[in-house]
């Protein structure tokens, strides 16, 4: 039997997942991933929801409304926290510890026939996963306006995105309010500290491209797709690569892109992201899909801007 009717669809999907049939075999791994996303599947049961199917390293599941498909998605990521950490704790591979967990949400009209789903709403929560980063929850704008508004504080916008084979962007809110990590307690933890100024602008250089980014103008896409804020035309550069999102003062980049992202700064550090994030700081490249060190990759020059810095001191007085 067919049937039509508005939904929310929520796609849940495990990062990491093959590195541990690397590391752990494909017996063990595929009883690993099989587990999570078992478990993973918790949490839509509880809150009414019902599992369509499961897509090996994740699933799909849709729900009447907007909220508990919401709630579903935030015990999912506290489910998977803790499994990480159990796993940790009894030393469990490395594999285990860098299992990541994306989460797409769209609204609207949806097709139920043969114990599936299909239309829109279920292409959009899918494409979403592209664009999500580690831990991360990316909602359509039609699921944030069912939401009571003191849920709403919890998302911030990233604009309008071009989804993979759709034509018109999508209006996309990612949920923020983590809970904070050791680093961001360590701050506080002694006391009061010096003030820190917080970054005025952003410059990334490519090529003829030099532009200037403030943190207002936050998320920034770049990518190869010509909708990109700051667009990369290079053959190895996916169309939606990294973003750039104003975070707790800071200029933040996350991976969104399956060749990686690699961030080196000016003491020579290399740091590699894969579906990861790392604050940026001074000065240095963004190579897309290669590193810096390689001659051949996309690099993209960065500049943190403290107009502070460069402002006149006042003399000293002299003796």
């Amino acid at each position: 039997m067919t049937r039509i009717s508005d939904r929310t669809v929520l796609f849940a999907d495990l990062r990491g997942s093959t590195s541990l049939f690397e590391t752990l075999g494909n017996a063990e791994a595929t009883s690993v991933v099989t587990h999570c996303v078992n478990a993973l599947a918790g949490p839509v049961l509880s809150h009414q929801g019902q599992v369509v199917k499961t897509l090996g390293d994740g699933l799909m599941a849709v729900f009447d409304d907007a909220p508990p498909a919401v709630l579903a998605s935030i015990e999912m990521h506290d489910l998977l926290e803790g499994m990480v950490s159990r796993g940790s704790e009894r030393g469990a591979s490395s594999g285990l510890r860098a299992l990541k967990l994306q989460v797409g949400i769209a609204r609207g009209e949806v097709v139920e026939m043969a114990r599936d789903c299909f239309g829109d709403a279920v292409n959009v929560a899918a494409r979403l996963l592209d664009h999500a980063g580690d831990n991360e929850t990316l909602v359509t704008v039609d699921v944030l306006t069912e939401l009571a508004p003191e849920a709403r504080l919890r998302f911030r916008s990233l604009d309008r995105l071009a989804l993979r084979g759709r034509a018109e962007p999508v209006e996309v809110h990612v949920m923020g309010g983590r809970r904070a990590t050791a680093s961001d307690q360590a701050v506080t933890q002694f006391g009061d500290v010096a003030a820190v100024h917080e970054p005025d602008g952003l410059r990334l250089m490519w090529g003829g491209h030099h532009l200037v980014f403030a943190s207002a103008q936050m998320p920034v896409v770049l990518g190869r797709s010509p909708q990109a804020a700051f667009c990369v035309d290079d053959t190895r550069v996916s169309r939606s690569h990294a973003r750039l999102d104003w975070h707790s003062g800071s200029f933040q980049l996350t991976d969104l892109s399956y060749n990686g992202t690699y961030v080196r700064f000016n003491d020579g550090e290399i740091v590699s992201l894969r579906r990861g994030a790392c604050t940026l700081h001074g000065s240095g490249s963004i190579g897309l899909g290669g590193s810096p060190a390689d001659p051949a990759s996309a690099c993209v020059s960065f500049d943190v801007l403290r107009f502070a810095d460069t402002q006149p001191q006042p003399l000293l007085p002299l003796r």
